[in-house]
């Protein structure tokens, strides 16, 4: 028979939800605790779910019963709860992203090294189908060298999104706007897609939302990868609506398109679906996508079978850098290249 893993949470806000659903389907997996230093959001939750409601994350540290925390609390806390719960020997799940900075992901990622616990990064969009396809098609050769890509995130964050939760549009507390936040995951999957980075550039600006955030609503870059491939992207909480994901990735001998969570291949004058959207039985906005529950049953299988998961702090620190870029080619107006200083600093925050 199966051993039941007791899993927790900490932060019960939007996220959450999806976690525990997640935890629920899962055979050999129970949802033990939730954390919030809002005791009311906390009880709620706690009989929500029906488990533990606590306020304060280190009573989970001595818990025997408790052995992968799913952290889904604001990105500045990230760090810190990841640190301590390692070093307690506990499997941690981070949602995205992983830290505040680049700094602090390192911090997390040496912890890791040196815990018996696991450590995970939500970027769940590699689950979804389309993602699944490319990759397979990328690394099979099917369509000939992968030549170029674009991505694109047209979505609405309105001022009430930010003023209802006093942590968002904040530097020292949100790390950035858009990019760590909404386009994140486009990132991941052109940085999972292409490979190796060369040089970024890019720009970030504040469209509608000046008055209320410290940080952009809006970027755009041109990311050259060490294959060759050069990458487009264009992000922006300013739309007027959460519009679906876009990517394209041009190859030698055909082009696939993700369209509306549906990936089509473009070949010889004829367009083919090749995958259409996949449902979810965990719930969230369909515009996040519905790898969530995936990505959680692979990061437990992975512990249960003792095998490092893939989706770990190494590739989390991938993506935070590549923003890290984009922020500070914005400033410097010139490529930033990999493996230079100002890739591995902290964000833009810091350059002013």
């Amino acid at each position: 028979m199966m051993n039941t893993i007791g899993a927790a949470i900490i932060g019960c806000g939007a996220i959450a939800p999806l976690h525990a659903r997640a935890i629920d389907a899962m055979e050999g997996a129970r949802l033990v605790a939730v954390v919030d230093i809002d005791p009311v959001q906390a009880a709620q939750s706690a009989e929500d779910y029906g488990c533990e409601g606590l306020t304060d994350y280190r009573q989970l540290l001595e818990r025997k019963d408790i052995a992968v925390v799913h952290l889904c609390t604001p990105h500045h806390l990230h760090a810190e709860m990841a640190v301590e719960l390692l070093k307690a020997g506990k499997h941690v799940l981070t949602e995205k992203p992983m830290a505040l900075d680049v700094p602090s992901a390192l911090e997390m990622q040496a912890a890791a090294e040196a815990a018996e616990g696991q450590l995970g990064v939500v970027f769940q969009n590699r689950y979804n189908e389309p993602s699944v396809q490319i990759k397979a098609i990328i690394e099979s050769g099917s369509l000939g060298k992968l030549l170029c890509m674009k991505g694109l995130v047209t979505w609405t964050r309105d001022a009430d999104y930010y003023t209802g939760s006093s942590w968002r549009g904040r530097w020292a507390t949100e790390g950035g706007g858009v990019l760590i936040n909404q386009t994140i995951h486009t990132l991941d999957l052109l940085h999972w897609f292409g490979g190796g980075i060369a040089s970024v550039k890019g720009s970030v600006t504040t469209d509608v939302l000046d008055e209320v955030i410290e940080v952009e609503d809006s970027a755009h870059a041109c990311i050259n990868f060490s294959n060759g491939v050069r990458g487009l992207f264009y992000g922006t909480n300013a739309y007027q609506t959460n519009s679906p994901v876009e990517l394209e990735l041009v190859f030698e001998q055909g082009t696939l398109q993700q369209r509306r969570d549906s990936l089509y291949l473009w070949q010889d004058g004829q367009e083919t679906l090749l995958c259409g959207p996949q449902g979810s039985s965990t719930g969230g906005k369909a515009y996040w996508g519905t790898g969530h529950s995936r990505l959680i049953q692979d990061f437990y299988a992975h512990i249960r079978e003792g095998c490092r998961f893939w989706i770990d702090g190494t590739e989390g620190i991938k993506t935070l850098e590549l923003i890290a870029a984009i922020y500070r080619s914005s400033v410097s107006r010139k490529p930033v290249l990999q493996g230079s200083t100002p890739l591995a600093s902290h964000g833009f925050s810091h350059l002013h």
